[in-house]
């Protein structure tokens, strides 16, 4: 193929372009699809789940010297009668139009979850982006060291971060931050609309939920730049004479970018899973005490609708790491 005389370039192949965008929109259809079946086997399990636990939503809200007849009807008012996969797949059906059911006390759930699911939404995501500026920041810098004291500080530091679990993190944070110097509120108190009161009482639920994640996310992070030491056009990078940093930023951390992407988007599903215990901690109104509010009850929709929800964020998180790694080693290639 000879080139253009405007550009000097061969002209590329249209029908090599609309291959690849077919084949790229083919593979984010099958990612998707496969996200969305893992959800949906992740709910029915739920509904079983909650079918599985003693008693249901009849017998938590009955009364002391409440009659058989009274539980069957209010059993039979909630549906509880009907088999579950016939609950389940009328639960299913509605979904796609955007309802979530109706809660055991007849709420809609999504109205339910209009207030929470955004609180612990602001709580995840400040959680999330303190642990991406944190993990590249550190694990960059022992990257530089490699070896060296800091290195080995860092790694150590994160290795204990990560072990120590969310409620330890909470209990030692409220000890240091509220009860022994008052410098933070040690509970949540929420304002008219359902928000926390001031911006303070985020600092403490965040850093418990970010610490965990910066430890692993750490590693991560000088885990995949140490791979990417040996690499190829690192050493020529190196034997060029490039100074260290330059080499490290602009040789270094792109190839480990589909490693800390996977890392951090794994990361997503474990800070919603930590919420419901820090929120509970810090009397946070977040979907965590809805949760277990639900479990207590045995509200199985309302139950659904959390796990739908937070279920719907972490896959469109990891779709998001699925791209960026597939751009990457595409670019790569």
């Amino acid at each position: 193929m000879t080139p253009t005389a405007t550009t000097g370039r061969a002209p590329v192949p249209a029908a090599g372009t609309a291959h690849r965008i077919t084949a790229t929109a083919l593979r984010i259809a099958g990612v998707v699809a496969r996200r969305a079946l893992l959800l949906v086997v992740l709910l029915a399990v739920v509904f079983a789940a909650v079918e599985l636990l003693p008693g249901d939503a009849a017998d938590a809200a009955s009364e002391r010297g409440e009659s058989a007849a009274d539980l069957a009807a209010r059993r039979h008012l909630l549906g509880l009668d009907r088999p579950l996969w016939e609950r389940f797949a009328d639960w299913m059906t509605a979904l796609p139009t955007g309802d979530l059911g109706t809660s055991a006390q007849g709420q809609k759930v999504t109205d339910l979850l209009a207030d929470p699911l955004p609180n612990t939404l602001v709580l995840a995501v400040s959680a999330f982006v303190i642990t991406v500026v944190s993990s590249l920041l550190l694990g960059c810098w022992a990257a530089s060291k490699p070896g060296g004291r800091g290195d080995r500080i860092v790694s150590h530091l994160s290795t204990a971060a990560f072990a120590v679990p969310e409620f330890v993190v909470s209990v030692s944070l409220l000890l240091v931050l509220s009860l022994w110097t008052g410098w933070l509120p040690a509970a949540t108190v929420t304002g008219g609309d359902g928000r926390p009161a001031t911006w303070t009482m985020l600092i403490m639920p965040v850093l418990a939920l970010a610490v965990p994640q910066t430890g692993w996310n750490t590693r991560v992070v000088r885990g995949a730049l140490a791979d990417q030491a040996s690499a190829p056009h690192v050493e020529a990078a190196h034997l060029d004479g490039l100074p260290p940093h330059v080499v490290l930023l602009r040789h270094q951390l792109p190839g480990a970018v589909p490693a800390v992407a996977t890392g951090l988007a794994t990361s997503t599903g474990l800070l919603f899973g930590g919420a419901v215990v820090v929120e509970t901690l810090f009397n946070y109104p977040g979907v965590g005490s809805v949760l277990a509010g639900a479990v207590a009850a045995r509200d199985t929709p309302l139950i659904a609708g959390v796990v739908m929800s937070a279920g719907a964020v972490i896959s469109a998180v990891l779709l998001a790491a699925d791209l960026v790694r597939h751009a990457t080693l595409g670019a790569r290639a």
